[in-house]
């Protein structure tokens, strides 16, 4: 397997202070941090040697920050391997004015409440894969649904088998390494049907009677897929129209390819999982310019509990307003793909509503909605003018 050697340029900028910046392994944020922060001293602790040494002697790491000069940037990488070296990156920043720029591929050894999180003196950042506005001319809609654009993938010339090989990386390094759950062969059979689950609505005593394992279990193993970066799940907006609303959250992975490649379906897209896949990516789209640009302040999808087929994927909050966002992989329009943004007609707080599809025509319906191509989402998005 070789790995091409482009690098894309990041829409994220580097803060001003220190900052935690969090994402699935191979997203590019130690890449980011190196191209961003080239005088920094660097602790890696992927590094199994320097790693064992800091695990058994954590006043080595404080003895290399006493050396520096003040004010100096410091880069620890996959640092919630040893989160009590937060103990130490608090104090210097207290003391010598050291700037850190703390990495990680997971947040779930540091929520435990003996984890310092630096009292406020570090912001809380998220890197998501490569988005189109990155990739430029290079940007492939079909390739980003069959393989995703995790930047480890994208640039492999071999994209399906690197796919599985961080599937297996993740299982052996992330979860078993960690010890991030306890029934290893259980969370096995979790993800395949976690992965089959892209999309949806979580019914968590299906997913637990597909897996062979407790209920109980499955909350914990969805924890797990949010705690690693990997997966989020997504709340119900309950906008209190005349129906009865679904509560349940729906189930998003941060990636079309991780998706497939966790149920080992890396071949090409079917038509039945097409929709999922681009609903998804969508979604991560949309997480990532509200990381970048504030595109908005919270996220919801919303469907009434009795109809099916009628649902709004994505409800965006900005202050008091609401934008109403559907998505469908269809190539052919027809009035029938705006049943969910008519049904919330009555909510007068929306101020935008939007159907994304795969086809090429330009519409905007008599009852004010937008229906544009992928492409013109995109464009929206870039140039900051998905809200009116």
């Amino acid at each position: 397997m070789v790995v091409k050697t482009m690098l894309y340029p990041r829409l994220k900028n580097p803060a001003d202070q220190s900052f935690f910046l969090f994402g699935p392994r191979g997203v590019g944020k130690s890449t980011w941090a190196a191209e961003s922060f080239p005088d920094a001293q660097r602790f890696d602790l992927l590094d199994e040697a320097l790693y064992q040494d800091l695990l058994a002697d954590p006043s080595l790491f404080s003895g290399q920050l006493r050396a520096l000069v003040n004010g100096s940037q410091v880069i620890v990488d996959e640092v919630q391997r040893i989160p009590t070296l937060l103990n130490e990156a608090h104090r210097f920043i207290g003391e010598k004015g050291l700037r850190f720029v703390l990495l990680g591929s997971s947040a779930r050894k540091l929520k435990t409440e003996s984890t310092n999180l630096l009292a406020g003196r570090a912001l809380w950042n998220t890197m998501f894969p490569l988005v189109p506005e990155e990739l430029g001319d290079d940007f492939e809609l079909e390739r980003v649904l069959q393989f995703g654009s995790i930047a480890l993938v994208w640039r492999s010339t071999d994209p399906r088998a690197t796919l599985e090989s961080y599937v297996h990386l993740y299982l052996s390094e992330e979860i078993r390494a960690e010890a991030l759950v306890r029934n290893l062969p259980g969370f096995l059979r979790f993800l395949p049907v976690a992965g089959i689950c892209h999309g949806q609505t979580i019914n968590v005593s299906s997913i637990a009677r597909d897996a062979g394992v407790a209920r109980t279990t499955v909350s914990g193993y969805l924890d797990v897929l949010e705690d690693t970066l990997l997966a989020t799940r997504l709340p119900a907006y309950e906008a209190q129209l005349r129906v009865r609303e679904r509560k349940h959250p729906k189930l998003y992975w941060v990636d079309p390819g991780l998706a497939r490649a966790v149920k080992r379906q890396l071949g090409s897209v079917t038509v039945e999982e097409r929709g999922a896949l681009l609903e998804g990516w969508i979604f991560t789209l949309l997480r990532t310019y509200a990381e970048e640009r504030a595109l908005y302040d919270e996220i919801f999808y919303w469907a009434p509990l009795q109809a099916n087929r009628t649902e709004v994927d994505f409800i965006l909050r900005r202050g008091q307003e609401l934008l109403a966002l559907e998505v469908k992989s269809t190539r052919r329009f027809s009035p029938s793909l705006l049943n969910g943004l008519k049904a919330i007609a009555d909510l007068d707080t929306v101020v935008r509503k939007i159907l994304v599809y795969s086809g090429d025509r330009l519409l905007r319906t008599e009852e004010g909605i937008d229906v544009w191509p992928v492409a013109k989402f995109l464009e929206a998005l870039a140039a900051n003018e998905l809200w009116p």
